[in-house]
């Protein structure tokens, strides 16, 4: 999910429908709602989110350190146009990147995925058994051998194992696949997504790799 923080409703509502061409959901706020949001998200919300995309508002430049205490997704800021001394600042203040409007959607996804290639070079991949997924876009390893799985499929493993050894609830997968303020999905679509997963996987393994326990959630590499 990408948090986008602007107070111009047509910017929110803009980049909105943009993600969503993409299969990217989004949560957008104005500056006043999101300071307080982020202050009070509980944990499951907050790590969903996968990057902090920062319109042009007030006290912009105070925003990343209230993120980084809650938060280590990428902070992106957006430029209306290339002012040095303002890029300077930004950058001083604690965001990851600066890029000038306009840009393309898929342009701040690769510059989120470069950004954390950059923040996990030592950890480009995650191995729990036989299951190996990547966190440079190419698709996981099942039994030694490349698994092509629809997005939200792919999403949830990847969720899974990255969060490997512990239990994760039904409402902290669908808020990582469908983002935390989309009411137009049922929350329980989450079960049947998880369904055709762990049927796919074991197929290939021979046997389920995801545990599942009443009132406790999901995980992999659980006991």
């Amino acid at each position: 999910m990408i948090v986008v923080v602007d107070n111009r409703e047509l910017v929110t509502s803009g980049y909105e429908s943009l993600f969503a061409r993409e299969g990217i959901s989004t949560a957008s706020f104005g500056a006043e709602e999101f300071r307080d949001w982020v202050e009070t998200a509980p944990e499951s919300d907050l790590s969903a989110v996968e990057a902090f995309l920062l319109g042009d508002f007030d006290d912009r430049a105070g925003c990343p350190r209230l993120i980084r205490s809650r938060s280590t997704a990428p902070m992106i800021a957006l430029s209306e146009g290339r002012n040095l001394d303002g890029t300077l600042d930004l950058f001083a203040a604690g965001v990851d990147d600066v890029v000038a409007k306009p840009v393309h959607v898929k342009e701040i996804l690769a510059r989120v995925g470069a950004i954390r290639r950059r923040e996990n070079a030592e950890a480009t991949r995650t191995v729990v058994g036989e299951i190996c997924v990547y966190q440079d876009g190419r698709d996981a390893e099942v039994a030694g051998k490349a698994m092509a799985l629809p997005r939200r499929e792919r999403r949830i493993l990847e969720y899974l194992v990255s969060n490997r050894g512990r239990r994760v609830s039904k409402q902290q997968l669908f808020n990582a696949i469908y983002g935390i303020f989309d009411e137009n999905v049922e929350e329980n679509v989450i079960e049947s997504h998880i369904s055709k997963l762990r049927k796919k996987l074991k197929m290939r393994l021979g046997y389920d790799p995801v545990s599942s326990k009443r009132y406790l959630g999901y995980g992999i590499g659980v006991e």
